[in-house]
């Protein structure tokens, strides 16, 4: 039987980081598919670190990014640089992750030609378009287009379901970011660890919808956190985005106990969670890796997409006031029996085996149809 063609496209690390786990499963079996990466590369130097981590070359290498790009710039890009690329090797399937601009552009590309599309981590939803912006409405323009739908819970594919997708389409995985997590915690060598008397904060901000105003509150209620909490420190890994490093170190920089540091290595941050005390986030991702290593989360947005975790008591939605993040911050500070609440329940998101079960419901797909154009039934 001729392999299978399937091509991943991604151009983030977070995406990077979610798809490596399927990219590998998928090369494991040669004989079963032809395995191809397309990279967009809109996040040029933070996906090529990912990409070095688990070892994955890329077959074709878009390279959309510039400097200040807009929404629109990259989904142009996207969609002129990738048409090439899919009438040369006419997959069986495109597989896109998650709700970046780069998926959203992909999957439109691939229904351009025709082509089955498969979305990781589809089902995700705060039924807000403009929260988490783009990545809300990105999610539900590929859901309208996608012939196979991975969701990561069951919780995400009862939202597929409720939106009228075809229930022999959808398949519950679990999320493969758990499975890149146990993957990087087996590999990565073990270092003798500097003892701190300090509790770790680690603490992440990057999303767009917290530019301005709530990024700034969060930056002070981190100040106000220092000031009263002589027993801390903050890890901060900052985007190089500059409507978060302007901000970041006008506020935070220089200060005593507040680390700022540059984006880091995918096995550095994990190390750095297993380190913490408790995780202060706006990520998606982290708010899924953090229970799986037993951290508290607070989650500093308005909304998620994630809820999962909040209704599992491992992760809190505290928003962005400077009073709430501080009280929110201090009660797992100060009370051992509200940690120990959060602490320890595992992460609602998975059991490391994502991946296998992806490539095995991809590969009865893909039969079941004949490989030879639209998908059939299931």
């Amino acid at each position: 039987m001729k392999p299978h063609k399937v091509l991943s496209v991604f151009g983030t690390r977070p995406e990077a980081i979610k798809m490596a786990p399927v990219i590998q499963e998928l090369k494991r079996f040669k004989s079963l598919f032809k395995t191809l990466v397309v990279v967009t590369a809109q996040h040029r130097e933070m996906l090529d670190r990912v990409l070095k981590v688990f070892g994955i070359k890329p077959d074709y290498d878009l390279g959309v990014m510039r400097e200040n790009q807009s929404l629109t710039d990259v989904t142009v890009r996207v969609l002129r640089r990738l048409e090439p690329v899919l009438k040369k090797e006419k997959p069986a399937v495109v597989l896109v992750q998650g709700d970046a601009t780069s998926a959203f552009a992909a999957a439109l590309a691939a229904y351009y030609q025709k082509i089955p599309i498969g979305h990781i981590e589809a089902g995700l939803r705060t039924n807000d378009k403009y929260a988490p912006f783009p990545e809300e409405a990105n999610r539900r323009f590929i859901t309208t287009i996608a012939d196979y739908h991975f969701a990561p819970t069951e919780w995400a594919r009862q939202n597929l379901l409720q939106e009228g997708v075809d229930p022999h389409r959808v398949y519950v995985t679990g999320n493969t970011v758990i499975d890149a997590l146990y993957w990087i915690r087996k590999k990565q060598k073990r270092r003798s660890q500097q003892q701190s008397s300090r509790r770790v904060l680690l603490l992440t901000l990057h999303r767009r919808e917290s530019f301005g105003k709530p990024l700034m509150a969060i930056c002070r209620a981190i100040l106000l956190l220092v000031e009263r909490n002589p027993d801390i420190e903050v890890v901060y890994p900052v985007h190089p985005n500059p409507n978060v490093q302007l901000p970041v170190k006008t506020i935070l920089g220089k200060r005593e106990r507040i680390r700022l540091v540059a984006p880091m290595d995918y096995p550095d941050l994990v190390r750095v969670m297993e380190q913490a005390y408790l995780v202060m986030t706006d990520s998606g991702g982290i708010t899924e890796e953090a229970p799986a290593l037993g951290k508290p989360v607070l989650i500093l947005r308005d909304k998620t997409e994630r809820p999962e975790a909040v209704r599992a008591g491992v992760a809190r939605l505290v928003g962005t006031d400077p009073k709430r993040v501080v009280a929110e911050t201090e009660r797992l500070l100060r009370s051992r029996v509200a940690y120990r609440r959060m602490q320890g329940k595992g992460s609602p998101y998975g059991d490391g085996r994502a991946a296998q079960r992806i490539r095995k419901l991809l590969l009865k797909a893909l039969v079941s149809r004949g490989d030879c154009g639209a998908p059939g039934s299931q």
